[in-house]
């Protein structure tokens, strides 16, 4: 017991000493706080993508099937072939559409929620919005390849309706259509947009938060109209928000082969061309080199969204 009593003002003295030492040295304070979380995105995140750059400049042996590691752009030449072009192309223009008709559907609702909804609604607002993401992810996916499948809830509404006719001609239309909505490209954008809209709506209504209620009451004092309120005044101030929700539906829409592997055609997205070439075809090279795609484009993508101002609403 005297022991422990003498060794406790020593004790004290080094934890003392310490907070001493971080105190007058606030950055290496702050240095100590970041190096775990640091070290973890360098080793692991960015590691990785080292990893898979360095593997994308090696190739396939013809003969033995294995990897080469030797320095070469025969992969890139591979990956620039027109099949593999009309995957990222694909790709792309799917990421770009879900993106559009998030940021359209999601304005509203983040504007009601932002300027109208109090107290209570605005919990239930918040509520609903999240629901969704409490659910498992493949539950929700293989829910709605029962809702759009032929004999689904969808089609069993639309022929209530008589409006069979027109399912029938979407269907019908070239690329986008198929023999049902879940084997469609149409299904695969509607559950893209299903799955990823709350994190275009959290995004945009925060930035609308944000938006002073001063600078519309000055607009319609000088006698601006509402559109013109709206086009000059708001949607500039909210911008900032759409587009960092669109980081959000964008990549994850680019990265995704769970949807299109469950709701759509048999036709390859980036995700399912890595997931095949890396497991079935052993081709790691190839695969390597589809993920530097939307790496590249993301990375523009996001130095476009900071000069627009996007990370300051996330």
């Amino acid at each position: 017991m005297s022991a422990l009593a003498l060794d406790r003002p020593e004790h004290d003295g080094v934890l003392r000493r310490l907070s001493d030492v971080l105190f007058r040295h606030p950055r290496f304070f702050l240095l100590l706080l970041l190096a775990p979380p640091l070290l973890w995105l360098g080793i692991v995140y960015v590691g990785s993508l080292l990893a898979l750059l360095i593997q994308s400049f090696f190739s396939i042996d013809e003969f033995s099937g294995l990897v080469r590691r030797e320095f070469t752009l025969k992969t890139y030449a591979e990956l620039l072939q027109q099949a593999n072009l009309d995957i990222i192309i694909r790709t792309v223009l799917m990421a770009s559409a879900v993106t559009i008709a998030a940021a359209i559907i999601a304005f509203p609702i983040a504007y009601y929620a932002a300027r109208y909804a109090r107290g209570r609604w605005k919990a239930l607002f918040y509520l609903a919005v999240m629901l969704p993401l409490w659910s498992s992810y493949l539950v929700r996916v293989y829910a709605w390849k029962l809702i759009l499948a032929k004999e689904g809830i969808l089609t069993w509404f639309v022929d209530k309706l008589h409006l069979t006719w027109l399912l029938d001609a979407v269907l019908a239309l070239p690329v986008i259509g198929g023999p049902s909505l879940s084997i469609s490209y149409i299904g695969t954008f509607l559950v893209f947009v299903y799955v990823w809209l709350p994190f275009m709506i959290l995004p945009t209504q925060a930035a609308l938060e944000r938006v002073p209620r001063s600078l519309t009451d000055a607009s319609a004092d000088l006698g601006a109209r509402p559109f013109k309120t709206f086009r000059f005044v708001i949607l500039p101030l909210a911008l900032p928000g759409i587009v960092a929700g669109s980081i959000f539906t964008f990549s994850l829409t680019m990265g995704d082969y769970i949807i299109p592997q469950i709701v759509g055609s048999s036709r390859f997205f980036i995700g399912q061309a890595v997931y095949s070439h890396q497991g079935t075809a052993g081709n790691i090279p190839l695969a390597a080199a589809f993920t530097v795609v939307p790496i590249v484009i993301m990375g523009f993508y996001l130095w476009m969204a900071r000069r627009m101002g996007a990370f300051n609403a996330l």
